[in-house]
């Protein structure tokens, strides 16, 4: 791991968001969690796959988000999934409702990492992507490593 003013360590990514998501906005938020939590995270034994986000009463949770029981923990460890709930500013968070309120958005986590040794969570403000709008998608992905493909076949003749 990287040391520095900057340094970051995934814990979870959330791949499937971006695809069933259009990401408009990304936010930064602290978790706040309990000792044997942490250190399971600081393995990498997190999900954040069927994860999502709610605001509730002037606070924002996540629900769905799998943090394996630490092994040494007995216990000290806590329910996998309990709710835990995210540290936002409050201007953030009354910006987030608004926008929670309109047609089509939602909130998302995205990806799990450790910034100057605190727990982090990514989220996304998002909208919902259709059918053709993933076709499209993976379509495009296709063609782009097609391309890749014949790029890197055509340099080995040179």
């Amino acid at each position: 791991m990287a040391k520095g003013k900057d340094a970051q360590k995934v814990a979870a990514n959330n791949k499937k968001a971006f695809h069933d998501y259009f990401i408009d906005e990304t936010y930064e938020a602290g978790i706040a969690l309990h000792g044997t939590e942490v250190k399971s995270l600081r393995m990498g034994k997190c999900s954040i796959k069927e994860a999502f986000i709610r605001i509730e009463n002037g606070e924002v949770f996540v629900y769905g988000m799998h943090i394996s029981p630490y092994e040494k923990g007995n216990l000290f460890n806590k329910d996998p999934l309990r709710v835990k709930k995210l540290l936002l500013h409050k201007y953030e968070i009354n910006k987030l409702a608004g926008r929670v309120a309109e047609k089509g958005y939602t909130l998302v986590p995205l990806q799990v990492y450790f910034k100057d040794g605190r727990a982090k969570v990514e989220i996304g403000l998002a909208r919902g992507k259709k059918l053709y709008d993933k076709r499209r998608d993976i379509a495009k992905k296709d063609q782009r490593r097609e391309a890749e493909k014949e790029f890197k076949m055509s340099g080995k003749f040179y």
